[in-house]
């Protein structure tokens, strides 16, 4: 095994319970505008270009479903509970940035989601101080799963990307992680990644600190 020269850290259901928090906001706005939220439903959704999710959740409520406004009050009302401190930080998240930091391997996320969101999540969570640099959605032109923003965080930290560890939680985050030729461990959410991919990672770990016990046993620092 590499030694590890960089830690790569999606958000969203990885760092942050994110997923479940939201889908509690979309739940309620839904039933506000007269809809019926299932998981299911939501489910197919995650980790999909905002275009794609419109397009299933339209197939299922209706073309005259309003997705940009549903959405986009949940996601205000998810950023409210962000600001207030109330974002739940995934189990053993703290733990497995401390070893990095004591160990002084440099981490950095790599998201979906605009960079200004990333970085006040984390500071809101007094979390920021733990990661190098914070890539974003705006920050690549091919999104997950593609391996853009993977091999550009490889590059910004001057590593070889066999030498980096990418944690994700969902199927194009993995792929994405994939296809860039860098080490993977996947640390499923709501949505597991499928079979296939999930086979073709270093480790499946039900937490964070199960994540924290397999690097502390087979890898190197």
């Amino acid at each position: 095994m590499n030694k590890i020269s960089l830690a790569i850290f999606d958000m969203d259901g990885l760092i942050f319970n994110t997923e479940e928090q939201f889908s509690n906001e979309l739940s309620k706005v839904m039933s506000d505008y007269g809809y019926r939220f299932t998981k299911d439903n939501y489910i197919q959704t995650l980790g999909l270009p905002k275009s794609s999710a419109k397009k299933i959740m339209q197939s299922i409520y209706g073309k005259d479903y309003p997705f940009d406004e549903i959405s986009n009050i949940a996601r205000e009302n998810l950023n409210l509970i962000a600001m207030r401190g109330d974002l739940e930080i995934k189990p053993g998240i703290s733990k497995l940035l401390d070893y990095f930091k004591s160990n002084s391997v440099p981490c950095c996320v790599a998201s979906s989601s605009p960079s200004y969101v990333v970085k006040k999540y984390l500071e809101v969570a007094k979390l920021i101080d733990y990661f190098s640099f914070v890539l974003g959605g705006e920050d690549v032109t091919s999104p997950k799963p593609a391996p853009q923003i993977f091999v550009k965080c490889c590059q910004l930290a001057n590593t070889r990307c066999e030498n980096a560890l990418v944690f994700e939680d969902s199927q194009n985050g993995a792929k994405a992680a994939i296809a860039a030729n860098i080490p993977l461990i996947v640390i499923p959410d709501m949505k597991s990644p499928d079979n296939k991919t999930l086979l073709k990672s270093l480790f499946v770990a039900k937490d964070a600190l199960e994540a924290l016990e397999f690097i502390k046993s087979y890898m190197s620092l």
